[in-house]
């Protein structure tokens, strides 16, 4: 079993910073074998994927965060961060952290972000 728990949310200006964290618990071998996400739901739209970083290293960002955000994992503390720079309102949304262990999915239980005008 694994439980993931988000911080790092909250509300920021745009054009402002925010770091998310995501750490997970159980053993770190299986925290290592899992490719790694952040997914964001906006009020009234459905659930998308933002960045994703496998357990061999490979990233992909969804393209309206391309330049902007950058996911990172630190494997030893069982964490993975998001990074968002350059934040605009429309960024404004919960975000979850993901695990993939297919065919099991695991999910926090989301941090708000929101961005002002």
């Amino acid at each position: 079993q694994v439980q993931l728990v988000e911080s790092g949310g909250g509300l920021v200006q745009a054009g402002g910073s925010l770091r998310l964290s995501c750490a997970g618990s159980g053993s770190t071998f299986l925290f290592n074998v899992m490719n790694m996400g952040w997914y964001r739901q906006a009020p009234g739209k459905q659930r998308e994927l933002v960045a994703v970083i496998t357990s061999g290293g490979t990233i992909n960002y969804a393209d309206f965060v391309k330049g902007r955000f950058t996911i990172s994992r630190e494997n030893a503390k069982r964490t993975i961060y998001l990074q968002m720079n350059s934040l605009k309102p429309e960024d404004t949304a919960v975000y979850y952290c993901n695990a993939d262990f297919s065919p099991t999915i695991y999910w926090g239980q989301g941090t708000q972000v929101t961005v002002s005008s």
